[in-house]
């Protein structure tokens, strides 16, 4: 989907940890820039825009404007081809935009969205099991579809749904998956087995009593 939105970018100079660690200060993240001919340009973008984009509904597949600080002319259009995120405190650490031809295919990966409750699931206690969560689509950059939904309503334990079942327009997106890849199926629920307990004759009255043994030693050591 196409954003309204134009990211202005700034000149990076250096490479390596001191440089990014002093760009994350100022609120920027360095990314690279790259794709539809033009050379690679290592650039610095706001962080706090970036997330906003990967938060938005469309996610990594927005295509939005990016002014390069060495461009005379008009915006990129870009779209978000990659980015790291640190593990631990959940910041963006880099990013990877791709520069895109409005006229162009090209390949992203778009997410499954199941729709509806699995009859097997409301009424028969099954479980819904998602196997493929999202696909690989080629397409023009204004036909990236937000997500591709599969309805599972009809679904009773040990039915399944596959790739020929999602809904999407086959005139302007093609996927790359088998047909019969399964997406998502109802399962049995699951029933916990309960070992039976053999008492042991003449132990009984011990058994019973050891558990509240356990309790006090516990107590005692607190």
């Amino acid at each position: 989907m196409i954003k309204d939105l134009t990211i202005t970018a700034s000149s990076r100079e250096g490479t390596g940890k001191g440089p990014a660690r002093r760009l994350r200060v100022q609120g920027m993240i360095p990314a690279a820039v790259y794709g539809e001919g033009g050379e690679a340009s290592a650039v610095a973008i706001n962080a706090k825009e970036i997330a906003t984009i990967l938060r938005s509904k469309t996610g990594q597949n927005t295509i939005f404007k990016l002014a390069l600080p060495q461009g005379d002319g008009e915006p990129a259009n870009v779209i978000i081809k990659d980015y790291q995120v640190d593990p631990v405190k959940g910041r963006l650490l880099h990013a990877d935009l791709m520069r895109l031809s409005m006229t162009t295919l090209t390949r992203v990966n778009v997410s499954i969205e199941p729709v509806g409750e699995p009859v097997g699931v409301k009424s028969d206690g099954g479980i819904l099991e998602v196997q493929l969560r999202e696909v690989e689509v080629e397409c023009l950059p204004g036909d990236i579809p937000h997500h591709l939904q599969v309805d599972v309503t009809h679904l009773r334990i040990g039915d399944h749904v596959t790739a020929a079942d999602l809904l999407y327009d086959r005139e302007k997106v093609k996927l790359f998956v088998d047909e019969q890849q399964i997406v998502a199926g109802v399962l049995a629920p699951r029933i916990e087995e309960v070992a039976p307990v053999v008492a042991v004759e003449g132990e009984g009255a011990e058994a019973a009593a050891e558990p509240e043994v356990i309790k006090k030693g516990k107590g005692d050591e607190e």
